[in-house]
């Protein structure tokens, strides 16, 4: 019997999800504040980022410009 993969093996912390996307945590904060950044799931005081949240998100921003 092989182990179920755990619930939030799918999901990045804050710290994982800046590294990821190579911005600073301080970033993200500001860009949830303005809501303009990739979406969020909250448990409790954690925020959590899905991996195909972010990828979709940065999907949708192709060809926008700065």
């Amino acid at each position: 019997m092989s182990n179920p993969e755990p619930v939030l093996s799918d999901y990045l912390t804050q710290k994982e999800a800046a590294a990821e996307l190579k911005v600073t945590d301080r970033t993200l904060d500001r860009w949830q504040r303005l809501r303009e950044g990739p979406p969020v799931t909250r448990l409790g005081r954690r925020i959590l980022y899905r991996r195909s949240s972010l990828q979709a998100w940065l999907c949708a921003r192709e060809g926008d410009a700065a």
